[in-house]
Parts: C-alpha cells; sequence; structure tokens
C-alpha cells in the first residue's frame, strides 16, 4: 500500500521492517494524503539535510488538501488555508515578508523536515489515526535527528509530547498550534520564523527563506 522507494536514508529506521506491515493493515481504504505521498516529508528531507524540523498534529481531513508535508497545502487548492493561513499571518508579523504560495516544498528544499505525529488521517476524522502507530516513527525519527544540534518547533500538545526524544543540544520551540481553535492562545506572536533564522546564524548556517521562492 504504502511506497518506501524514495525514502534512501530514512530506510534504516527499524519502524518500516517492523511496524509499517501493521499499520498498513489497519489504516483503511481510504486515507489522506493519499498513500503515495504519505511519506512525502522524509523523501523531501533526508537525515543530513534536516536543519529544521517542524512538527505539527495529523494531515488535513479535507479531500486534496494534504501534500505529505505538515501544513503545506498545493497551490492549486482554493478551500480555506486554516492553520496555514495563520502561519502566513505570523510570518508576515515576524519577519515582515509575504508568504503566497501554499505548497512548502521550497522550505523542504531548504532543510524544513515538515512531519507530522500522524502521518495518515481518513477524510473527515481528524485524529482518527493518531493512534494508530505512527508514533513510532515519529520517535525514531526525531532520535535519528539528536545526532548534532538542529532547531526543532513543537506546534501543539501532541507535538510537544515528543520534546523528551530530543537532545538538549537543539533549539526547541514550543507554542500552541497555528489552527484556528488555538492560534490566538501563544501561537500569534510567538515569533518562531526569527528565532530559527537567529539560531542557524549562530551556528554559521544559512537562514530559511520563509517567503516565497
Amino acid at each position: 500500500m504504502f511506497d518506501t522507494s524514495r525514502l534512501r536514508a530514512w530506510t534504516d529506521l527499524p519502524f518500516f521492517k517492523d511496524d509499517l506491515a501493521k499499520i498498513a493493515r489497519n489504516v483503511g481504504n481510504k486515507i489522506l494524503p493519499p498513500p503515495q505521498l504519505t511519506f512525502a516529508a522524509l523523501e523531501r528531507t533526508q537525515p543530513d539535510a534536516t536543519r529544521v524540523v517542524i512538527l505539527g498534529q495529523d494531515p488535513y481531513h479535507t479531500p486534496g488538501k494534504a501534500d505529505g508535508l505538515a501544513f503545506s497545502i498545493p497551490n492549486s487548492f482554493d478551500g480555506r488555508l486554516d492553520s496555514l493561513g495563520n502561519i502566513f499571518k505570523e510570518i508576515q508579523d515576524d519577519t515582515g515578508h509575504h508568504r503566497t504560495k501554499t505548497a512548502l516544498h521550497y522550505w523542504a528544499d531548504q532543510g524544513v523536515l515538515l512531519l507530522n505525529t500522524a502521518l495518515t488521517v481518513p477524510p473527515g476524522q481528524p485524529k482518527a489515526h493518531a493512534k494508530l502507530g505512527w508514533s513510532t516513527l515519529v520517535e525514531q525519527v526525531l532520535h535519528r535527528l539528536n545526532d548534532r544540534p538542529r532547531a526543532c518547533v513543537l506546534w501543539g500538545g501532541p507535538a510537544q509530547a515528543y520534546a523528551r526524544h530530543l537532545g538538549r543540544d537543539h533549539l526547541i520551540l514550543t507554542s500552541a498550534h497555528p489552527s484556528p481553535l488555538s492560534a490566538y492562545r501563544g501561537f500569534f506572536g510567538s515569533r518562531p520564523f526569527s528565532k530559527v533564522n537567529q539560531w542557524l546564524i549562530d551556528q554559521d548556517q544559512e537562514p530559511i527563506n520563509w517567503a516565497d521562492p
């Protein structure tokens, strides 16, 4: 069901040998994003290329909206942006830059791993796969990334629960989730984008261009 042929360096995580088959049996016939996009975030941002981790919750449950990268939406989508719209507002307020393109692959190509704590969701059923077993993969990904300091942004309670799997050398930023239901509880004004970039500069790394390419 799931295509792991493009995972490259991530394929050595035990999850893919020990746990994925069970999830495939229990995930159901209709999932978002489509199975060929389930691991898009890992495919796009390899371990050695990862400089920033943004950890969300689960994929958008509206058909045509989830593309496999947390918070990213295909540029052709013409519905509500919800969480991503609030992310764009914070980018504007935090950095002064305007973002319009909803597909976030440009961030991924700069080393931003856009990962959810659950990689699948049934249409119209948010959080339905939160306990399906994806947590094992997320834990293993974070442990793999403990080999050197990285910037880690944890949005919302489910993401923050994974802080215990992160080494002490990382920059760890936490806030409310950017969802319209919670953004006003601490996401707005948290300034994660400028904080991450200043940390990267202090590490003698190039900052992330959060604006349009």
